[in-house]
């Protein structure tokens, strides 16, 4: 029998605002730990994933990492679910920003930043405390099928505040990104830790190659706008701040330094040197909290199809 899986979404949408947070935590928990006794070929890829990140780990604790991590990623997926329908306060509660003195004087002199993400933690919850509290979200979205999940996605995301992009089939993304970069206060943050197009850079993470998006890096050496890499990984809440936010779940947002783009090496280079930048300050906040790492789909080289890898390289070639 085939799923509905837009409709499944859809119906997600519609009543986990309604459900207690309690309820609503244990069924994606039960989600989480029936797909990783599963062991389908998501979960193998995340513990293959989890293996680079973490090779100090012997095969059971890598396990209880796998585990932890689709538990994560389930709790994101419950919480985005719900997102829509929580109060500002509850929003805010659910967050702590460290490093805002690497963004703020940026958008308080009416200035964009980019920000490269990976699948790390809440993006969507941060995106909509972010909007709000330091400056608006610009961002691009992949474009899923069937049309009409793609469609939810986009009115979730907007309904948050973030103004949405589609990856494919809206013209030409990069410009649009190029205007926003250029069009004052803002944030622009780029999930970019897996190239989802044949334009995509290849960069060392964990001394493996593997691709990545190109977005971030060439945004910032064609706008000058300052690059930061973002960080978003989970906390337990405690007292009043748990009450406050109505779940034992926060989480942090890490804005590092802004990395700067070589002015000593070629500019057809400098995309290349920047995104190794920010890959590496990605796999030192993976490395410390690998659990979050939300990462099921193949992104190292070693394996990729060896005749897809091939046809890719050609294309942008």
């Amino acid at each position: 029998m085939k799923v509905d899986v837009a409709r499944l979404y859809s119906l997600g949408w519609k009543v986990s605002g309604k459900l207690p947070g309690s309820v609503l935590r244990g069924a994606f928990g039960v989600v989480a730990d029936v797909s990783w006794l599963r062991h389908g070929s998501g979960v193998v890829q995340l513990e293959k994933n989890l293996a680079r990140a973490r090779p100090d780990l012997d095969p059971r604790t890598l396990r209880k990492l796998s585990r932890a991590g689709m538990r994560s990623y389930m709790r994101y997926f419950g919480e985005a679910f719900a997102l829509s329908s929580l109060s500002t306060e509850q929003v805010d509660a659910r967050v702590r920003m460290v490093g805002l003195e690497n963004v703020l004087p940026v958008t308080e002199n009416d200035g964009a930043v980019i920000l490269a993400l990976g699948h790390l933690g809440n993006w969507d919850l941060a995106g909509a405390c972010c909007t709000r509290q330091i400056a608006p979200v610009t961002t691009v979205a992949e474009r899923l099928e069937p049309p009409e999940l793609f469609e939810e996605f986009v009115a979730f995301r907007e309904s948050i505040g973030l103004r949405i992009f589609p990856l494919t089939g809206s013209g030409d993304v990069f410009r649009g990104l190029v205007r926003a970069a250029r069009g004052g206060a803002g944030l622009i943050p780029l999930l970019a830790d897996r190239d989802l197009t044949s334009t995509g850079v290849e960069a060392e993470l964990f001394g493996l190659r593997a691709r990545f998006a190109a977005g971030p890096a060439a945004l910032a050496v064609s706008t000058g706008a300052p690059l930061v890499t973002t960080i978003i990984y989970y906390e337990r809440l405690t007292g009043a701040r748990r009450r406050a936010a109505g779940s034992p779940w926060g989480i942090v947002i890490q804005f590092n330094p802004a990395i700067s783009v070589p002015s000593d090496v070629p500019r057809s280079e400098q995309v290349r040197v920047v995104t190794q930048a920010w890959v590496d300050e990605l796999g030192e906040g993976i490395r410390r909290h690998p659990q979050d790492w939300h990462m099921l789909q193949k992104l190292f080289v070693d394996d990729l199809d060896p005749a897809r890898y091939a046809a890719t390289l050609e294309t942008a070639g």
